[in-house]
């Protein structure tokens, strides 16, 4: 989980994120990151009010849970992510998971965890 520039999610356990462009490389209208997660890694249900997500399955396979029903992602996949829908990732597997989350830049942009942190 040592990728350069990656932070811990808050709240999570085996999760990191990583801004691969955003303000900073001149983007004025989106934020694209990158979501690691580890074997046994979770962030737990959350959500947006007034952000959308658009995601892309970059490697592995987790279990997302969106709006209480539980959907199995692998590689390849493209899930949305209404804004206001509670959500949460979770790795049950034995590889890593990566995927792109890309959202609406915006100043607003906060998240509300609905479930303790993770353990």
């Amino acid at each position: 989980m040592n990728e350069p520039g990656a932070s811990r999610v808050g709240n999570s356990r085996g999760a990191t994120i990583q801004v691969l462009l955003g303000p900073a490389d001149g983007v004025p209208h989106f934020v694209t990151r990158r979501f690691t997660l580890e074997p046994g890694g979770r962030i737990p249900e959350h959500r947006h009010e007034s952000i959308e997500h658009e995601q892309v399955m970059l490697e592995g396979e987790m279990v997302l849970r969106l709006d209480g029903d539980e959907h199995v992602v692998r590689a390849g996949d493209c899930i949305f992510i209404p804004a206001g829908v509670a959500h949460a990732y979770e790795n049950r597997g034995q590889e890593v998971v990566r995927f792109l989350c890309i959202v609406p830049r915006t100043d607003e942009y906060a998240t509300e965890w609905l479930e303790p942190p993770a353990r």
